[in-house]
């Protein structure tokens, strides 16, 4: 069960249990999510639950029938749900609860029903009932439960499925039968009710001879076993889908009443074989049911020879009412079994894969019953030839030819195209999905090797090459699955292997992910990003509206053609994105897909502030098909995040550089107030050694090593699943270490960069305001002037204006400090640093031994390398335990 469908299913349990509040549906999602095993636990035999529940039932009798008749309809995981309910009755805690929920339930339907009309009135549950008002409520309720039961007509029945089958196959009309098949009965081959085509004055046959009783029944009966009523035995209407009931003549002899009752259960189910056939025949009713019925028809050609045979005999006066019991005996079991077979089916509503599940399971259940089941295995060969045709289409060549949806594999109208635009596009998952109801039983466990290798075939078709598997070999049903399994597997070997040369030969795939992706948007390149950075850094200050897209893209041009990146022969598929909000936002945004949260982050404005083109610039990556089922939008956002994440620590590293570079100049310089300048240089390396740290954790401790891992596994993988599993695994890891799947810890960093940030801007504004480089070119003669080169008296003087300039300069800085209180906002960013991190190592340390996200420790002790905030952290970590509520003990 996938985590979407347990997801859903607790979504309608807690629904339907009308529980509200608490800590949602998400905390028993992850619980049973732990709790899962790869085998299934309730493949064990039904009875002893059966039993159990039925002791604990008030009311046994209608739980068995209930049972009965859903296994009669070939329920899907019955035996599970009577085992799940088994184990429910020895949970008290639990059956107290549905107790209370079932009386709340009710009271509120009772409440809901006294403010509406209705036609009759149930009594209080505290007053009691007497037994002709239970038996009158019994008859009110029997009487609705009858009527919204009720069996609709089979004509309204076909043109539903019709409606259906022509919708899906528009432009392609399905085949009907004439309309005069419908409106002549006659040609039925069933009981006529309420026509009596016989002229024939009826003898009482109380008043003949025993004799000739038995003469007159045996031509009776043989009418009545081709569905045909007799003089003295007459066929009563159907009701609903009950077996055919017969009447006979009162005052018939009774030992050869005894006789004739024993006999009618043939009558009774070529009856309902015969409708069955007749009805199944009909070309709504999918391919699986037309061939059943066709072989049932056979089979009741055969009966139809033995009748006509005991007509012989009957007309030259040698067949008797014992030798006809005789005769008829070996056919009525295998009428019995047909009927059987034919009013689950109808019960069930079975079409196509269903049907064959049905005609399997019966097949096994006749095991040491070698006629049953040498029957069941011929009805479920034939009806299984049109099944295995839309099958061995589906695995030889990638192609479904299903027009009256019988097949397991249902298609999807979906756009390829649409995989490089939409994040929530899911045409891999989607385009071809699994019709669980439709899957055989006999092919349960290949469900899944079935739909990929139709769905692999189908990706090289749709590139425009013709695959026609090799070892293409008829699908035939046997009881020994092993034969079409190993078919199967052939199938799915090839398909795999097709595919997967295809990408990695031909398109070129493990090429596009290590020359392209991993160059560019995980900065493998580093002399293209300088060369890139170096171009760009004036055009990116601007807001991104005042940006020029056109220009970047030529500097983006630039950059690649003159940096090592040029020998990448997909240079050209690399493009510029300035995204409309923060990397925060896209991370929220992504995070709340599927969720109760998504439209309200939708629907919000992008973001408050005006973005800098540093902050919203992205590379984006065409990708042409088949390739964008692995790098499709999904895995271009989830890289995006991680090329604006290490990009925009880049642009800070390259800010804190230019501030040291700045700072050099004023070193030269004698201050009075040094103390403040020391601590500006020290915040600044603190700064620089935090970025650098950060970025080569996220470089060459997560995703080089990610990287080989993903490298080696894609040399391993068989088939195109892997390749998207190993690559979506290498991007979930990379999000994951890199902090960027928690809003938490990256607000704590993003709140660090933007301290960083304002701190180079103050340095670099203050450095600004000290420069007098105009003035010391003006006023240097190191090299001399147009006269020749400076005398001894001329250097003097200019070093005596240095020293002046030098004491100006110093004063100016003095008074700078004094009036504007620089050191009051270095020691401000001081403080705002430290504190950020120290919060983001604390965070760190609790997800690292909570959630065993080892790999955090490195930032840890890469930052915490000689223990200078080891003793602050142990202190908040004592705070935080001091203040954490006390575990309850456990009931």
């Amino acid at each position: 069960m996938s985590e979407f469908r347990i997801h859903h299913d607790v979504n309608e349990l807690l629904s339907l249990l009308r529980v509200h509040g608490g800590e949602g549906a998400e905390v028993y999602i992850e619980l049973l999510q732990k709790n899962r095993t790869p085998y299934v636990t309730t493949s064990v035999s039904a009875h002893s639950a059966k039993v159990k529940i039925a002791e604990f039932s008030r009311t046994p009798e209608d739980f068995l029938k209930k049972y009965d008749e859903l296994k009669s309809k070939n329920t899907r995981h019955l035996d599970s749900l009577v085992y799940l309910l088994s184990k429910l009755t020895e949970d008290k805690e639990t059956l107290h609860y549905l107790q209370q929920n079932a009386k709340e339930r009710a009271e509120l339907a009772a409440n809901a029903g006294t403010s509406s009309s209705t036609n009759f009135s149930i009594p209080s549950s505290t007053s009691k009932m007497s037994l002709q008002e239970l038996e009158e409520l019994r008859k009110q309720l029997g009487s609705v439960t009858a009527s919204s039961s009720a069996q609709q007509p089979l004509e309204l029945t076909r043109k539903i499925l019709r409606d259906k089958q022509n919708k899906k196959n528009s432009g392609q009309p399905i085949p009907v039968f004439p309309s005069w098949v419908y409106e002549r009965p006659a040609l039925i081959g069933d009981f006529l009710i309420g026509t009596s085509l016989s002229t024939d004055t009826t003898v009482p046959i109380g008043t003949l001879p025993l004799a000739s009783q038995e003469s007159m029944i045996v031509e009776d009966l043989l009418y009545v076993l081709i569905g045909v009523d007799g003089r003295y035995i007459t066929a009563q209407a159907l009701v609903g889908r009950q077996n055919r009931a017969f009447s006979l003549d009162p005052n018939l002899d009774l030992s050869i009443k005894e006789l004739v009752t024993r006999i009618l259960p043939v009558a009774a189910s070529y009856s309902a074989v015969t409708r069955f056939v007749e009805e199944k025949s009909s070309f709504e009713y999918g391919q699986v049911n037309h061939a059943l019925a066709a072989a049932m028809r056979t089979l009741i050609k055969e009966y139809m020879i033995l009748i006509t045979q005991l007509e012989h005999l009957q007309r030259q006066g040698l067949l008797s009412l014992q030798k006809l019991w005789f005769y008829i005996q070996p056919t009525m079991r295998t009428l019995e079994i047909l009927a059987s077979l034919a009013t689950s089916v109808d019960k069930g509503e079975c079409m196509g894969g269903s049907t064959l599940s049905l005609l399997h399971d019966k097949t096994f259940n006749y095991t040491g019953d070698s006629q049953a089941q040498e029957l069941c295995l011929y009805l479920t060969k034939a009806a299984s030839v049109p099944y295995f045709e839309i099958l061995e289409k589906w695995i030889y060549r990638g192609i479904i030819n299903d027009p009256y949806s019988e097949f397991m594999v249902e298609e999807h109208e979906l756009q390829k195209e649409k995989i490089q635009e939409d994040y929530n596009d899911k045409y891999w998952d989607q385009r071809y999905t699994v019709v669980q109801q439709q899957i055989p039983s006999f092919l349960q466990k290949m469900a899944d090797k079935i739909l990929s290798t139709g769905k692999y075939l189908n990706v090289v078709r749709e590139c425009g090459r013709d695959v026609t598997c090799p070892v293409a070999k008829e699908v035939i049903y046997t009881l020994k699955e092993r034969a079409y399994v190993e078919q199967i597997e052939k199938a799915y070997n090839y398909a795999s292997k097709v595919l997967l040369d295809f990408l990695m030969e031909e398109k070129e795939l493990v090429a596009h992910l290590s020359r392209s992706i991993k160059h560019y948007f995980l900065m493998d390149q580093g002399d293209f990003f300088v060369h890139f950075m170096d171009l760009t850094e004036e055009e990116l200050k601007k807001p991104v509206d005042d940006i020029i897209t056109t220009r970047l893209e030529a500097l983006l041009e630039l950059a690649l053609r003159m940096s090592t990146a040029n020998t990448d022969p997909f240079k050209d598929d690399l493009k510029i994105d300035l995204m409309p909000h923060d990397l925060i936002t896209q991370l929220l945004r992504v995070l709340a897909i599927e969720t109760k949260q998504e439209k309200a982050i939708i629907s919000a404005d992008p973001t408050e502030l005006t973005l800098s083109g540093l902050e919203a610039f992205s590379f984006d990556y065409i990708v042409k098909w088949p390739l964008s089922l692995i790098i499709n939008r999904k895995a271009l956002t989830r890289y995006q995040m991680l090329f604006r994440h290490m990009f925009y620590c880049k642009h800070v590293e390259r800010q804190l550089c230019n501030v040291w570079i700045s700072n050099k100049t004023a070193k030269q310089f004698s201050l009075h107030s040094a103390k403040w300048f020391a601590g500006a240089f020290t915040l600044r390396q603190r700064m620089l050694n935090f970025v650098q740290n950060i970025q080569y954790y996220m470089m060459f401790e997560v995703m080089e090593p990610t990287w080989h891992i993903l490298e080696k596994n894609l040399k391993l993988a068989s088939n195109i699943d892997d390749v998207l599993s190993h690559h979506t695994s290498f991007l979930d890891n990379c999000l994951k270490d890199c902090m960027l799947t928690n809003p938490e810890l990256l607000k704590i960093f993003s709140k660090l960069m933007s301290v960083c940030v304002m701190f180079t801007n103050c340095m670099q504004r203050f450095t600004q305001s000290m420069k007098l480089d105009g003035e010391m070119e003006r006023l240097t003669l190191e090299h001399g002037t147009m006269l020749g080169p400076p005398t001894e008296e001329e250097r003097a003087e200019e070093a005596a204006k240095k020293k002046l300039t030098n004491k100006l300069l110093a004063e100016h800085a003095d008074n700078l400090h004094l009036t504007s209180g620089f050191e009051a906002t270095i020691n401000k960013f001081d403080s705002n640093f430290s504190t950020h991190l120290l919060d983001l190592l604390d965070k760190l340390s609790v997800y690292s031994t909570n959630d065993c996200e080892h790999s955090m420790l490195n930032i840890i002790y890469r930052l915490d390398f000689n223990g200078f905030y080891t003793e602050r952290l142990e202190h908040m970590s004592a705070e935080r335990s001091q203040k954490a509520p006390p575990l309850l003990p456990r009931l």
